[in-house]
C-alpha cells in the first residue's frame, strides 16, 4: 500500500512518450533493443574484471598489508548501500527528456572515465607527491589517490548498473519471460566483458600497446593495469553512447491530482524503510538467499587471484624478488583462470532459461548451483594442500605442479557455471516480483543490492582478520563462503517461492510487495 500503489498510479497515468506514436511502451520492446542495452554490461564488466584480478594485487604492491587489503575494498559495498538505491529511487521520478534511465546511465559512464584516470595514474601523481619509490615503504599518497579513484569508480559503477537493468526491465514491459531474457543477455554481456578483461589482465606485454604508461613511479605491472583501463573505457564509451542513441526511453512527468504530491512528499529513506515494512514473504525469501549467495561469492572475487599467487604459486606479494615473481605469475594465472570462467559464464547465460525449464524452474536451478559454488569453494583448500606438498619436495620456488595448476584452472572454470546464476536470476525474480506490486523498477533493484552490498561490507571489514586468526591466507574465509553457499542452496529450494507463470502481466499483490 502507500507509496508503491500511489507510484503506480501516478505513473501509469503520467507517461510521456519521447518516441513516436508508433512505439508502445506497454509493449515488451524487440530483442534488438534489450540486447543493445545489455550490451552496455561488456563496457562496465570490462571494468570490473580488471578491479577483480589486478587490484587486489596492486594495492598490495603500492604497499598495504594483505589483511587490510581488503578494507580498499569496502568502498563498493558502502557505495553500493547508499548509491544504486538513491539512484534507482530518482530515475524512476527523473522527468528528463531523454528519459528516465539514459541520463544516469550516460553520467555513470562519465564517472568511471574520471575513476579510470585516477586509478591508472594513482602511482604517478603520488610520485609527484612526494612518494618514495623503495619497495618496502608504502607509497602513502598513492594509495590515498587510488583509494579515491577506487571510490569514485564505484559510485560510478552503481550509478550505471541499477538504472541498466531498470531499463532492460522497462523495456520488458512486465513481461516475464522476457525480462528473464532480459537479465540472461545482460549476464551474457558482463561475460563478455569479463572475458576481455580477464584475457586483458593476463597479457603481460599490453603495456607495449601505449609506451608512455611505463613511467619511473609506474612499473611493467602498473604500465600494464594503466593500458588495461584505456581499453577499458573506451569499450565503455562505445557501447554506451550507441545504445543511448539507438534506444529511447520514456520521459515520465507527474500528472495533475494524480496522487504524486503525497509520492514525492515521502522522504528517500522513509520510502525504502516502507518498502521493507510491506515486503511480502517471496521478497524477504529472495533478499535471504541473495544476502548468503553473496557471503559465498564476495571472498573469492576478492581473493582468487591472491589465493593463486600465494597458495597455489607459493609466492608472497612483499617477499624478495623471486617471492615477488612468482606471486605475479600466480596473479597472471589467476587472470587466465577468470577468462576460462567468463568463457563458461558466457555459454552459460546463453542457456539459463532452457536450463531452468529443464530443471524444473529458476528457484530450483539456483539451488543446485549453489551446491557447485560450496563444493568448488571447498576445493580451493585441497588445491593449496596438494600445492603445498609439492613445494615440499621440488622447492619453495618451484610454483605448482602441472596437475596442481590444472585443478586450479579447472575450478575457475566450474565456477562460471553457478556464477551466470548469479548474474541473471536474483535480478530477474526481483523484476518479477515488483512487477506484481507496482514498486518501481529501479528502487526494487535498489533493495536487492542492499542484500549484495551487506555481505559484502562483512567480508571485506572482517575477512582480512579472520583469516589472521587462522594463520593469514585465504583459506579460512573460503571455507566460510562455502557454508554459506550450501545454506543459500538449501534455502533456494526449500522456501524460496517460484516466480508466476509467464505472462504480459502479472496479477497485483501475488508476491513482493504490497
Amino acid at each position: 500500500m502507500g507509496a508503491f500503489e500511489t507510484e503506480k498510479t501516478a505513473k501509469d497515468a503520467a507517461v510521456v512518450e519521447t518516441q513516436p506514436p508508433s512505439e508502445d511502451f506497454d509493449q515488451p520492446s524487440p530483442l534488438r533493443k534489450i540486447i543493445s542495452v545489455a550490451s552496455i554490461a561488456a563496457g562496465l564488466q570490462f571494468g570490473w574484471a580488471l578491479q577483480l584480478s589486478l587490484l587486489t594485487p596492486y594495492v598490495q604492491l603500492l604497499g598495504i598489508p594483505h589483511k587490510w587489503s581488503s578494507l580498499i575494498w569496502l568502498c563498493g559495498p558502502v557505495s553500493g548501500m547508499i548509491v544504486q538505491p538513491i539512484v534507482g529511487y530518482h530515475s524512476d521520478r527523473c522527468t528528463s527528456r531523454f528519459g528516465r534511465r539514459r541520463p544516469f546511465i550516460a553520467a555513470g559512464a562519465a564517472l568511471v572515465a574520471v575513476a579510470v584516470f585516477l586509478i591508472g595514474y594513482a602511482a604517478d601523481i603520488g610520485h609527484k607527491m612526494g612518494d618514495k619509490l623503495e619497495q618496502k615503504s608504502p607509497r602513502v599518497r598513492a594509495i590515498g589517490i587510488f583509494a579515491f579513484g577506487f571510490w569514485i569508480l564505484d559510485v560510478a559503477n552503481n550509478t550505471l548498473q541499477g538504472p541498466c537493468r531498470a531499463f532492460l526491465a522497462d523495456l520488458s514491459a512486465g513481461d516475464a519471460k522476457r525480462t528473464r531474457v532480459a537479465n540472461g543477455f545482460f549476464s551474457f554481456f558482463m561475460a563478455v566483458g569479463n572475458v576481455l578483461g580477464y584475457a586483458a589482465g593476463s597479457y603481460t606485454n599490453l603495456h607495449k600497446m601505449f609506451p608512455f604508461a611505463m613511467t619511473k613511479a609506474c612499473d611493467i605491472y602498473c604500465a600494464n593495469l594503466k593500458s588495461c583501463f584505456f581499453l577499458s573505457i573506451t569499450l565503455l564509451i562505445i557501447v554506451t553512447v550507441s545504445s543511448l542513441w539507438y534506444v529511447k526511453d520514456k520521459q515520465w512527468s507527474p500528472a495533475v491530482n494524480s496522487g504524486d504530491e503525497k509520492t514525492s512528499s515521502v522522504p528517500f529513506f522513509g520510502e525504502i524503510l516502507g518498502a521493507f515494512k510491506v515486503m511480502q514473504r517471496p521478497m524477504w525469501m529472495l533478499l535471504i538467499v541473495t544476502a548468503l549467495n553473496w557471503i559465498a561469492w564476495f571472498p573469492f572475487l576478492l581473493f582468487d587471484t591472491d589465493w593463486m599467487g600465494r597458495e597455489v604459486y607459493g609466492g608472497d606479494s612483499v617477499g624478495d624478488d623471486r617471492m615477488l615473481k612468482l606471486y605475479n605469475r600466480g596473479v597472471h594465472a589467476g587472470a587466465l583462470g577468470l577468462m576460462l570462467q567468463s568463457i563458461v559464464l558466457l555459454f552459460m547465460s546463453l542457456g539459463v532459461e532452457w536450463i531452468g525449464r529443464k530443471v524444473g524452474g529458476a528457484k530450483r536451478l539456483w539451488g543446485i548451483v549453489n551446491f557447485i559454488l560450496a563444493i568448488g569453494l571447498a576445493m580451493t583448500v585441497l588445491i593449496s594442500k596438494q600445492a603445498e606438498d609439492h613445494r615440499k619436495t621440488a622447492g619453495d620456488f618451484a610454483g605448482p605442479s602441472s596437475g596442481v595448476r590444472a585443478g586450479a584452472l579447472s575450478l575457475f572454470a566450474v565456477l562460471g557455471i553457478p556464477l551466470a546464476i548469479t548474474f541473471s536470476i536474483p535480478f530477474a525474480l526481483a523484476s518479477i516480483f515488483s512487477n506484481s506490486s507496482g514498486a518501481g523498477q529501479g528502487l526494487s533493484i535498489g533493495v536487492l543490492n542492499l542484500a549484495i552490498v551487506i555481505p559484502q561490507m562483512i567480508v571485506s571489514l572482517g575477512g582480512g582478520s579472520f583469516d589472521a586468526l587462522f594463520g593469514g591466507g585465504n583459506l579460512p574465509v573460503f571455507v566460510v563462503g562455502a557454508i554459506a553457499a550450501a545454506i543459500s542452496g538449501v534455502l533456494a529450494l526449500t522456501v524460496l517461492p517460484s516466480p508466476p507463470p509467464d505472462a504480459p502481466a502479472l496479477k497485483s499483490g501475488a508476491m513482493g510487495f504490497h
